[in-house]
């Protein structure tokens, strides 16, 4: 299983601790996804950040595209 949360709202919102979560098998190419609370004190890892900016929002608009560019980072 392998998992990754990303965040929607910008640090000026009251909305920001609100994020989305996604937890997937690369196997069996199952996955889920959920609005999960994260605080706002704790960082998150943005494994989208070297990528330009119309890339980055094509793969957050498609949640199995992303799961797709997620696992081949992770080697998956």
């Amino acid at each position: 299983m392998r998992a990754y949360q990303f965040r929607t709202y910008p640090p000026e919102s009251t909305m920001f601790e609100r994020c989305i979560g996604l937890a997937w098998c690369s196997e069996c190419r199952l996955y889920v996804g959920a609005m999960v609370y994260i605080p706002r004190t704790r960082p998150l890892v943005d494994a989208l950040a070297s990528l330009p900016a119309d890339e980055r929002a094509r793969l957050l608009r498609k949640e199995m595209a992303l799961i797709d560019y997620l696992d081949r980072q992770a080697g998956g």
